[in-house]
């Protein structure tokens, strides 16, 4: 079986998509976590930010902003959390880059990002830096 968001991309599986253009897309989960919880992704496939082309990551993120005041509008949200699971430690369920657009609502007993993990490890945050600035890509 091929990619899930590449085949509702093709129109091949039904979707609820609230806005497209020619480069992305955006629907409704599924298996929403709050009302209106969107998810847009690219039409071109990539599986992750990495694997993107920097077209299609520019084109991501104004539909991103787009989609978020669709919703704003619309639904009236206190604020949104919005993120990317890269990979499956991360919680990544489609190998397709996609971006995740909470809608926040007072009461609604959700965290920010900060809550996602407690993990700042032993190193130093200078020696973190000192070790991301000296790695060639």
């Amino acid at each position: 079986m091929g990619c899930l968001f590449c085949s509702i991309a093709k129109k091949e599986i039904p979707a609820e998509i609230i806005f497209e253009d020619d480069k992305t897309l955006a629907l409704l989960d599924i298996r929403p976590r709050a009302p209106g919880h969107t998810l847009v992704i690219p039409k071109k496939h990539a599986a992750n930010v990495l694997e993107s082309d920097p077209e299609s990551l520019q084109a991501l993120a104004l539909t991103i902003r787009k989609v978020t005041g669709i919703l704003q509008a619309c639904l009236e949200p206190a604020g949104f959390t919005t993120g990317i699971n890269h990979g499956e430690m991360a919680g990544q369920a489609v190998a397709h880059l996609h971006v995740h657009i909470l809608p926040r609502f007072s009461g609604d007993g959700g965290g920010n990002v900060h809550s996602i993990v407690n993990n700042p490890g032993s190193e130093s945050v200078a020696q973190i830096a000192s070790r991301i600035r000296q790695k060639k890509v």
